[in-house]
C-alpha cells in the first residue's frame, strides 16, 4: 500500500534539491513518477504516451528548476508544467479538443485540486496578446532561449525580449489586483 505524497513533503524536497541535495532531488523525482503517471492516466489513457509524458515533465522540471519560487506551493508549479505537457501532446496529435477534455477530468489526488486552484496559468496566459503569451509561453514554459522563440514566432529578438516582459508585467499587475 503506497502512502499519500503530501504537498509539504515534495515542496520540502524540491527545496533542499534547489539547495543542492542531490539524494533530496532524486528522491523528489521518484516520488513524482507515481504522481505524473496517475495524472496523464485520468487525461490520456495511453500507456506509451503516458510514460513519454511522464519523461517529458520529469525533463522540463529539472530543466526549469531554478525558475521554481520558493513562497508558492511546489504542487502547482509541478502541474502547471504537466498540463502544458499534455498540451502540447494534443496539440502535436492535432486533437481539437484538449480544453474539454483537461477540464472534464477529476483530479488525480486531493492536492492537484488546490493547486490547480492557486494557479491556473493558461486562465492568466489567456489574458495577453498572443505575442506575449507565445513568447512567455516558449521562454518561461518551455524553456527555450529568446533566440529560439524569436525564430519561431518569425520576429525579432529584441521583438520576443519586450513581449516576455510586457507579458510578465502584465500577469504580475493582474495577480496582484487578484490578491487580498
Amino acid at each position: 500500500m503506497e502512502m499519500a505524497v503530501r504537498e509539504e513533503d515534495l515542496k520540502a524536497g524540491m527545496l533542499l534539491a534547489l539547495d543542492g541535495d542531490a539524494t533530496a532531488y532524486a528522491a523528489l523525482l521518484r516520488q513524482l513518477v507515481p504522481i505524473l503517471r496517475s495524472f496523464f492516466w485520468r487525461r490520456v489513457h495511453d500507456g506509451d504516451a503516458i510514460e513519454d509524458l511522464v519523461q517529458d515533465t520529469l525533463m522540463a522540471i529539472h530543466s526549469r528548476r531554478a525558475s521554481f519560487d520558493r513562497q508558492r506551493p511546489f504542487t502547482a508549479w509541478l502541474f502547471a508544467i504537466a498540463r502544458y505537457k499534455i498540451a502540447d501532446h494534443y496539440r502535436r496529435a492535432r486533437v481539437s479538443s484538449l480544453s474539454d477534455e483537461i477540464d472534464e477530468q477529476e483530479p488525480a489526488n486531493d492536492f492537484e485540486l488546490e493547486a490547480s486552484a492557486r494557479m491556473d496559468v493558461g486562465r492568466l496566459l489567456s489574458t495577453l496578446t498572443p505575442k506575449q503569451r507565445d513568447a512567455i509561453h516558449a521562454t518561461r514554459i518551455e524553456g527555450r532561449s529568446l533566440e529560439e522563440a524569436a525564430q519561431a514566432a518569425g520576429i525579432s529578438q529584441s521583438d520576443a525580449k519586450m513581449s516576455v516582459y510586457r507579458g510578465l508585467r502584465r500577469l504580475s499587475a493582474s495577480v496582484q489586483r487578484k490578491l487580498p
